[in-house]
């Protein structure tokens, strides 16, 4: 979701069964959202393969929309760009590629959520190994397009066993408030349930859970075994706004009957 002109963007994923696609919603408020169509699919003649052009984050900068999205086996990311939502332009190759043999993320990296600060471009995403291990990493860059990836990666581990994200870490959404960097992200346990935790950090790049626990989990049967993939709102150092998707099917991947809803976060950061 990003915000432009008096107008709320929602660049939200959608499946049909076989293929994940964009689709584009606009709002008012943030609240009632009306759909726009579909505005990205994979193409199957280019390294995107047919199978997603989805999962993405969208910033809208000096006039565009950038979008940074998940396509092609194994996972990468690749970018579109332009003023118009509905005519965004493809870069021809992935922006950021899997890891070197043997490395943390050689098996795929996915779930891009990008977040300006200090004049940089800072690209948080899932990285997978050849054990299936799915943990976070972060990338920089100046333009959206070359990113370099930290030596510190990953910048979050699995967490313990019997935690609600023991099995698997994805999808984390970034922001700045009160002089910190917060993360909310995806934590998967060993049921396939999944749920929101939060991390705190005072660089970006070195990151420490806020609780063991879960910090948004489902209370309704829509969501009470999928909560995941967050996006976020922060004006100032008031509540954050988080949309994020629901589901009541324990799946690794789709058929979750997936929707979308809306959460309140407050920050409780006296005496930490």
């Amino acid at each position: 979701v990003v915000f432009r002109d008096g107008l709320y963007y929602n660049f939200y994923s959608g499946y049909d069964g076989t293929t994940w696609h964009t689709g584009l919603a606009t709002s008012p408020d943030g609240m009632r959202w009306k759909r726009q169509g579909l505005i990205l699919s994979p193409d199957p003649a280019t390294w995107e393969g047919g199978y997603i052009a989805a999962n993405g984050h969208v910033l809208e900068r000096n006039g565009e929309f950038l979008y940074w999205y998940q396509a092609g086996t194994p996972p990468r990311i690749g970018l579109v760009r332009g003023e118009d939502p509905h005519r965004l332009t493809r870069l021809s190759e992935p922006v950021l590629e899997c890891g070197p043999r043997g490395s943390w993320d050689e098996m795929g990296v996915a779930d891009p959520y990008v977040v300006e600060a200090a004049g940089k471009l800072y690209l948080y995403y899932l990285g997978q190994d050849r054990a299936r291990r799915q943990r976070l990493g972060v990338a920089v860059s100046v333009d959206g397009v070359a990113w370099t990836k930290l030596r510190a990666n990953p910048v979050l581990e699995l967490g313990p066993p019997r935690s609600f994200d023991e099995a698997g870490l994805g999808e984390p959404a970034v922001w700045v408030s009160e002089g910190r960097y917060w993360m909310l992200y995806t934590g998967r346990d060993r049921r396939e349930y999944r749920r929101l935790g939060l991390a705190v950090s005072t660089d970006g790049v070195h990151w420490k859970r806020v609780s063991p626990d879960a910090a948004l989990t489902g209370d309704q049967p829509w969501n009470e075994k999928v909560v995941c993939d967050p996006t976020v709102e922060s004006r100032g150092d008031g509540p954050v706004r988080v949309w994020y998707g629901g589901g009541d099917a324990a799946a690794p991947a789709q058929n979750i009957d997936g929707q979308i809803g809306l959460a309140i976060l407050s920050l409780e950061i006296s005496g930490r």
